[in-house]
């Protein structure tokens, strides 16, 4: 196997344990927004995530990013601790997480699209067919009630799925400067001077009133979803490429419609599975497409330690 060839696979594999981590992502939401208003699920879990992160941060004595990693750094902050966080809970409180597990297997193409335009990746016309082959099925799956079955829920999803995947096609560029769990922290520590202040003023009036549920939901969403699981995700993306391992979130929706089933209780009907089938077999097209020569013009190397 070639270095190049071993970067991808190991890229890839670590593509897969952030999807596994962030499979979960949508069913502790909606446990989360069960009790708790999504405003201050989304600057709560990016206050206490974040100051986690400073701790890390100070405790490995890293330097500051220079200004140029520090603007895009923000840029990914506004995209993957504000809106990502932010749309996800409103979608939660009008739709099933299953339902929004599958709606957000246009965050591959998505993803692609944005690592194309951002990241300067080129990748074959069957790779792109591919894609569209499974955002195809999805749109459909959305659609299969007609456009008035289309809620505002699936607005918000649309929203999450355009703002994670700019903030992922960022993180990937920003990963191959910096170790993948440093640019995640440093994106929670730049806002923290708004996180903080803001979760203090929407945390609710009686925290022991809200079920233990949406607390560890919460408690989920802030370590995992909102910290950890960029640790594996954003060196996956900068190690195997942001368009390929951006379609490894197609199985995503496998771990999403696992796991609403056993903690939110939802039926997953059996054509919600057939779907999410499809939706999977598009990615293993796609993951073994070749990259044109084009691609290689910027190489990339595995992240400072």
């Amino acid at each position: 196997m070639s270095p190049a060839t071993s970067r991808i696979v190991l890229g890839l594999a670590l593509g897969l344990v952030g999807v596994v981590i962030f499979g979960g992502t949508l069913p502790f939401t909606r446990l989360a927004v069960a009790g708790l208003d999504p405003w201050f699920v989304t600057t709560g879990r990016a206050a206490a995530a974040g100051l986690v992160a400073g701790v890390v941060l100070l405790a490995g004595a890293r330097r500051l990013p220079s200004p140029a990693q520090l603007a895009r750094l923000v840029l990914i902050a506004i995209c993957l601790v504000g809106i990502f966080p932010l749309t996800t809970g409103f979608a939660m409180t009008s739709v099933e997480a299953s339902h929004g597990g599958v709606v957000l297997g246009l965050l591959p193409l998505a993803t692609a699209i944005a690592g194309a335009l951002i990241g300067r990746e080129r990748l074959p016309a069957a790779f792109w067919w591919a894609a569209l082959v499974g955002a195809a099925v999805v749109t459909a799956f959305a659609l299969r009630d007609g456009v008035g079955g289309i809620g505002a829920g699936d607005g918000w999803l649309a929203l999450a799925a355009l703002g994670a995947a700019l903030g992922y096609a960022w993180s990937g560029l920003a990963a191959r400067e910096m170790p993948g769990w440093e640019v995640i922290s440093w994106a929670l520590v730049l806002a923290l001077p708004v996180t903080i202040p803001a979760a203090f003023l929407l945390m609710p009036a009686e925290p022991a009133a809200v079920p233990l549920v949406s607390w560890i939901g919460f408690a989920y969403v802030t370590l995992l979803s909102q910290y950890l699981g960029f640790f594996a995700w954003n060196t996956g993306l900068a190690l195997g490429g942001i368009a390929r391992v951006g379609q490894v979130q197609l199985l995503q929706v496998f771990v999403t419609l696992a796991i609403a089933g056993v903690i939110n209780g939802e039926r997953v009907d059996p054509l919600t599975w057939i779907v999410a089938g499809i939706v999977v077999a598009t990615v293993l097209v796609a993951a073994r497409v070749r990259a044109a020569p084009a691609i290689d013009r910027e190489r990339v190397s595995p992240p400072a330690r």
